[in-house]
């Protein structure tokens, strides 16, 4: 057995109550985040009617940018700030922080007023909300793909670190689940008036109990180990070599950028823009898609901890393997399956929801274990959040651009495309299951 592969010292690797607590609290506060991001996306047409005016041209420019570009632009800008200070100042400061600016945004989207009550200035304030928690959702994403597989024991980061994928469907799913219920309970007259602020009234209070339970985490022992001097300089990514194998870390960086860009492409695929393909172009009822999609979801969130001990016990390429062929196997099939029958999407969507699960699960014990404990969070903050920006969020608009030309049945080659180089990424990259942290 390899250097790599033993296992760290008895007081890393055991699993404890004050590490189960702190992934706990970790998670709680991910799937909030998760939550409040999904929600704007449900009530998007209501939260637009309440703070833009189509006829207004610089509210309706603030619309076009605030919708499709702050999310992508501004994640992973907060990935890259909070990755650098995570990596300075401790994983648990920075978790702290993002929770915080959540909260915040969240109470202030529930009370803001509206385009009717103040003009241009409820567009103007909207972006700058969505700018705010744009930064923090890419700090929280690129933490705690650092921090969970750093407390997790050895032998089961793979289980572990599926957790911090669940938290994406897990907000998801309880996003449109709330949204179904809400739409039920409400007339649409009701919703435009108050009912889209419901969701973030309730985050606000739920940010109030992460919070708390954040406040008692403990700080990651991979950093605590660095000691004072092990601050890492950032002049240059090459000047710290990665022990995977001896490589320049920019290397990893690249590495990882093509390994995540499968997953990120075939997620956005098939849990963003499948119901919408279906509604528009295959004319399924919305109701059908909809909770078609909630499905799907869920089945990929049970699917993802089962994924992550499956690596922990044969590795974690043959799982990454079995993510990336399946994917590309399977992508095109799929989407032809689809008609206006949500049956065909309850087959289509739910196969391969289950098989995107395989790759999620592994993103974050993978990046962990590529990268130096000095550099891991920064590094998974550039290479993570611009993989997601560049594959996940051109996604949709990929395939629609496809489909306006008639073109719907080779709009799948760009999954498979990005599958090929998750493949191929995943080649490269060595074996790290069961490596002990500190020695990366």
């Amino acid at each position: 057995m390899t250097t790599r592969q033993r296992m760290g010292s008895t007081h890393i690797e055991a699993e404890r109550p004050a590490d189960r607590k702190s992934l706990g609290a970790s998670l709680i506060g991910q799937l909030l985040e998760w939550f409040e991001w999904s929600s704007y996306a449900v009530f998007a047409p209501f939260i637009a009617a309440a703070f833009f005016d189509k006829s207004d041209p610089t509210s309706a420019l603030l619309s076009t940018f605030g919708v499709f570009a702050v999310g992508f632009l501004v994640r992973p800008l907060g990935g890259i700030v909070f990755g650098r200070i995570a990596d300075r100042i401790g994983r648990k400061n920075v978790l702290m922080t993002t929770i915080i600016i959540m909260a915040l945004t969240a109470v202030l989207i529930g009370l803001m007023p509206t385009y009717e009550q103040i003009g241009i200035w409820a567009s103007v304030i909207l972006l700058v909300v969505r700018v705010l928690q744009g930064f923090a959702h890419g700090g929280e994403s690129a933490t705690a793909n650092s921090y969970i597989p750093e407390i997790a024991p050895a032998a089961r980061r793979g289980k572990w670190g599926s957790l911090v994928y669940m938290s994406i469907f897990g907000g998801s799913v309880i996003a449109y689940t709330l949204g179904g219920v809400i739409s039920l309970a409400l007339t649409d007259e009701q919703i435009a008036a108050w009912g889209w602020r419901i969701p973030f009234w309730l985050g606000a209070v739920a940010a109030l109990i992460a919070l708390y339970l954040r406040r008692h985490m403990k700080e990651s022992d991979h950093f605590e180990e660095l000691g004072d001097g092990g601050a890492p300089t950032y002049d240059n990514l090459s000047d710290t070599r990665s022990q995977t194998p001896q490589r320049p870390n920019w290397v990893n960086v690249l590495l990882v950028i093509g390994m995540v860009s499968g997953v990120t492409s075939a997620h956005y695929t098939w849990t963003s823009y499948i119901s919408t393909y279906a509604i528009s172009h295959e004319g399924m009822s919305t109701q059908g898609a909809y909770w078609v999609s909630v499905f799907a979801q869920t089945c990929g969130l049970i699917a993802l901890p089962l994924w992550g001990a499956l690596s922990d016990r044969i590795g974690r390429k043959p799982v990454m393997y079995t993510f990336a062929i399946a994917m590309a196997l399977l992508q095109i099939p799929l989407m032809n399956f689809i008609d206006a029958r949500p049956w065909t999407m309850l087959v289509a969507a739910t196969l391969s929801v289950v098989v995107v699960a395989a790759g999620g699960a592994l993103l974050a014990p993978i990046m962990a274990e590529v990268f130096p404990t000095s550099q891991r969070t920064s590094s998974i903050g550039f290479a993570y959040s611009l993989s997601v920006a560049v594959f996940g969020g051109t996604a949709p608009y990929i395939f629609q651009w496809f489909t306006s030309k008639d073109l719907t049945h080779i709009s799948g080659i760009y999954v498979v495309v990005l599958c090929v180089l998750t493949l191929v990424s995943m080649r490269i990259l060595p074996e790290t299951k069961g490596i002990d942290l500190r020695e990366v």
